[in-house]
């Protein structure tokens, strides 16, 4: 008798595991939630997608509360992706249901301002970081928060940010200086969650009338990823030389650009720029600029950039500490037999970058046309002769070069060693201009000019100290040869560096009670050694100097709201 039930219980258990599997099939699952946002207002509208491992989607809108239900899912891992417009499409992945259950899975959606204020602050260490990481359609994360200088405030208003600055230059010996003392103020504005202005501008003060650069822009969000952009920009330069006339030099800009992405393999950014520049007559030109960049794979990236002006290397110090001079300055200009010369140049590259670990290699050709060179001296000189132009905001003097035409190769070895400390090593082999004979006169210096093949090779540490959170870039780039301009012009990779010995120091203050910002103390020390410097006859017999990057120190603080 008992070994009968037993045979029966057997049957019996074997027909529940046959059936089990069936009737699990057979139950659906459900997920549901609320869409809020970070304020925790419901968002009607909002489109949820669920994604499933079969390549199907079921789609659900909100109702007035922010709720959402997709009922009749089968078992398995589940990705729940919710958009609406003005918000940072949200995605939650790996949400696995089991037969039968009802999951419920809340969304909180974010603007683009939030996405930044709540990311954690990076160094320049990180900055190159997000060419790795493509933003996709569907789901554009933000790639990078700059450790800019404007920084929000504890107050309420989080989408107000302001700073502003306060830098002077020291003489130093006749090799050139920064400006006398410079203003800087950049405010910036969030509108309509997806949207920004801004207004930013530098003032520099001398021995004459102060020059100022004032730029206003905007750029929106819009619900496909892209951020079209629009900017004008207006410089003044007081007068520099009876002998020009004390003509002062004005420049009006208009910039425009976009980016997206295409089949979430290829980023595309382009834009444009339309320049007039009114001094000792007008001058106009239009400068594009476009670069593509696809995704060969994870850690492979394929780039192309074109490029008609010289690249702002500041942006990666997060502070503009350059004065309104024409060394650094767009539109780069000097003068030629009274007469206005705009520097124009077509850069053209292809780069293959490759990371492994933390390390990252970059191997890039390049070709380089530069016409109207603007080549910067320092010395003392006047515009008598129409062929200088001198700046007396830095000292310096802009002169015009011969054509420079050339190709060239880059190789670059970066190494993030910490989140603290970056190293880079960068060798650059291309054309630069140089003189043919030395002794020659300023005037007929250009006539003298050649393309001549020289070898550069750059070291650059960049990190933070902890425990002062002092914010640090030290670079020295060394030329096997002389040159009046410096390798690879365009160069806008990980191992950019300036010529020669370099040191840029940025130091938090401890905030004072009564001042409701954050202060900062500015050190930028460039050519710290003055090297480089290739001596020619000035006009008055006096030696005079032509260089690639001239010896200047400037320091001051930075008050950010």
């Amino acid at each position: 008798m008992g070994g009968v039930i037993l045979r029966k219980l057997g049957t019996w258990a074997v027909v529940v595991g046959l059936a089990l599997p069936v009737l699990a099939v057979e139950q659906p699952a459900a997920i549901s939630g609320y869409v809020r946002d970070s304020s925790g207002v419901p968002q009607m509208g909002a489109v949820v997608e669920v994604l499933g491992s079969a390549a199907r989607s079921l789609t659900a809108f909100t109702d007035a509360a922010g709720f959402y239900s997709v009922t009749g899912l089968v078992p398995g891992l589940y990705t729940v992706k919710v958009s609406a417009p003005s918000f940072l499409p949200a995605l939650r992945e790996s949400v696995g249901l089991r037969p039968g259950s009802a999951l419920r899975v809340n969304v909180t959606l974010s603007t683009l301002l939030d996405a930044i204020r709540i990311a954690p602050v990076r160094g320049a260490a990180d900055d190159d970081d997000w060419k790795w990481t493509l933003r996709s359609a569907a789901n554009r994360p933000i790639l990078r928060a700059v450790n800019a200088p404007i920084l929000s405030s504890d107050t309420q208003d989080h989408d107000l940010k302001a700073s502003l600055s306060f830098l002077a230059g020291s003489a130093a010996d006749g090799y050139g200086r920064g400006s006398d003392l410079s203003t800087g103020f950049s405010v910036e504005r969030s509108i309509f969650s997806a949207s920004r202005v801004g207004l930013s501008g530098n003032v520099g003060y001398g021995d004459g009338l102060p020059a100022a650069a004032l730029r206003a822009a905007y750029s929106r969000r819009l619900p496909d990823g892209s951020e079209p952009s629009l900017a004008v920009t207006m410089r003044r330069f007081a007068p520099s030389d009876p002998n020009l006339r004390n003509a002062a030099l004005q420049a009006l800009a208009l910039s425009a650009g976009d980016d997206f992405t295409v089949g979430d393999v290829v980023e595309l950014k382009f834009g444009s720029e339309l320049q007039t520049i009114q001094f000792l007559g007008r001058v106009a030109a239009f400068r594009p600029y476009g670069s593509a960049r696809v995704h060969i794979s994870p850690n492979t990236l394929l780039e192309y950039d074109y490029a008609t002006s010289l690249p702002d290397t500041r942006a990666e110090k997060g502070f503009d500490s350059s004065p309104l001079d024409l060394s650094e300055s767009n539109p780069r200009v000097s003068v030629s037999d009274f007469a206005t010369k705009l520097e124009r140049a077509q850069h053209q590259e292809v780069s293959l970058s490759r990371r492994a670990g933390k390390n990252s290699l970059q191997v890039a050709v390049f070709t380089d046309h530069v016409g109207n060179t603007a080549l910067i001296g320092t010395g003392s000189v006047t515009a008598a002769g129409g062929f200088v132009l001198p700046d007396i905001y830095s000292g310096t003097f802009a002169y015009t070069g011969a054509t420079l035409d050339t190709p060239g190769v880059r190789v670059v070895l970066a190494r993030k060693f910490s989140s603290d400390l970056t190293a880079a090593l960068d060798y650059s082999y291309g054309g630069v201009l140089d003189l043919a004979r030395p002794d020659v006169e300023l005037e007929q210096a250009q006539q003298s000019m050649t393309t001549e093949r020289r070898q550069a090779l750059a070291a650059k540490l960049s990190g933070t100290f902890h425990s002062t959170h002092t914010r640090w870039i030290a670079s020295y780039r060394w030329v096997n040869g002389q040159a009046l301009t410096p390798v690879d012009m365009f160069n806008a990779s990980p191992g950019q560096a300036d010529p020669f010995l370099n040191i840029f120091l940025r130091q938090p203050i401890p905030t004072l009670g009564f001042l409701p910002a954050h202060m900062e103390a500015l050190i930028d020390l460039r050519n710290l050694l003055a090297q480089g410097y290739v001596p020619v006859v000035g006009q008055d017999g006096q030696t005079v100097y032509l260089v690639q990057s001239a010896r200047s120190v400037r320091g001051g603080v930075a008050f950010n709201f």
